[in-house]
């Protein structure tokens, strides 16, 4: 899958996160067959899996950014953006690594709180 097309697919993602709301149903990734912290730790041995994994995180800042203009995620390093998901999964194992790209986007641009309507 190539970077565009990842970087749509999260563009998508976070779109239909906005759209949705907080009460509503949990959000459906839009991503990987596999979207486990246990995936995203498997990966680090897979260069080529995690090069994907990081070109669709970064794709769902940049959506994030799209959608609120006013409270945009600064210039971020992969490795920062690495680090981020790694801390996550071991703090959640259970959870899915695009949380982690979620919870960055509350982080990282300001708002550090979950999205609301």
């Amino acid at each position: 899958m190539s970077r565009r097309m990842l970087l749509r697919y999260g563009l998508l993602v976070f779109a239909a996160l906005v759209a949705a709301g907080a009460d509503a149903a949990p959000v459906k990734f839009v991503g990987f067959d596999d979207m486990s912290c246990r995936a995203w730790v498997k990966s680090k041995d897979d260069a080529e899996q995690r090069k994907s994994y990081l070109a669709w995180i970064r794709g769902v800042l940049t959506g994030h950014n799209y959608a609120n203009q006013s409270q945009q995620v600064s210039a971020i390093s992969t490795g920062t953006v690495e680090n981020f998901v790694d801390r996550f999964c071991v703090e959640k194992p259970q959870a899915e690594f695009g949380d982690a790209a979620l919870r960055m986007s509350d982080k990282f641009s300001g708002r550090n709180e979950a999205i609301t309507k």
